[in-house]
């Protein structure tokens, strides 16, 4: 099967976004919590998180055009932060629910039935229900030319993990044992199998496995 550009074109509104958004492959799943400075809180999903930098750690999202309300950039430009909370197999409804476009006066927590969460000195709420949530300070948007989506660029001051265990000793996040799911187009969501992990790579070492070993939480004696 070939399409051409002209192909492309020639589709409708809505093919062209299932077909193009499908390529780009397996993307991650989040829900980025906002509040504006009166506390109204906000909720979306979106896949298009990304890692930018370990030194400062910096992480990036694509948010739409803003031709139209965007509560969460709005929200996000007003405060200056927000939260990552990562979806897992038990909230994919919900996050997914997220994506309904409620006026601006209706809370997505409340209205999908998930929880705001507050922790540290973060305004922005966390979902409760995550079982990797992130604190974000803004610190850049920027328009894009070719099509005015907005990127955003976020400096992560907290990290937040329900299970000690998904933390590897060389800071490795075993998602798959927080069941963190993936997305490819715009409403297939995947669970995960993990294949290998491989070493870093050199031009004169072979590549080698990197087991990840079962860790067992201290003890204490009674």
């Amino acid at each position: 099967m070939h399409i051409c550009s002209t192909d492309i074109d020639n589709l409708d509104k809505l093919t062209r976004v299932n077909l193009i958004n499908s390529l780009s492959g397996f993307k991650s799943a989040n829900l980025i919590g906002t509040a504006d400075k009166r506390g109204q809180e906000n909720l979306s999903i979106v896949s298009s998180v990304f890692h930018i930098g370990a030194n400062p750690p910096l992480i990036g999202m694509i948010i739409r055009p803003h031709s139209v309300p965007r509560h969460t950039l709005e929200n996000i430009i007003e405060t200056g932060v927000y939260t990552i909370n990562h979806v897992h197999n038990e909230i994919i409804e919900q996050a997914h629910q997220t994506s309904a476009r409620y006026d601006k006066h209706i809370s997505e927590f409340d209205a999908v039935g998930l929880q705001a969460q507050y922790k540290g000195s973060c305004k922005a709420p966390f979902v409760l229900q995550s079982k990797l949530k992130i604190a974000v300070k803004l610190m850049s948007t920027q328009t894009i030319e070719l099509n005015q989506t907005e990127l955003v660029i976020g400096q992560i001051t907290d990290i937040y993990l329900e299970d000690d265990l998904a933390y590897c000793d060389d800071g490795f996040v075993d998602l798959e044992r927080l069941n963190t799911v993936a997305l490819s187009g715009l409403d297939r969501y995947h669970s995960t199998s993990a294949i290998t992990r491989l070493s870093y790579a050199k031009c004169d070492k072979p590549l080698s496995h990197i087991t990840i070993p079962p860790k067992v939480k201290d003890q204490k004696e009674p």
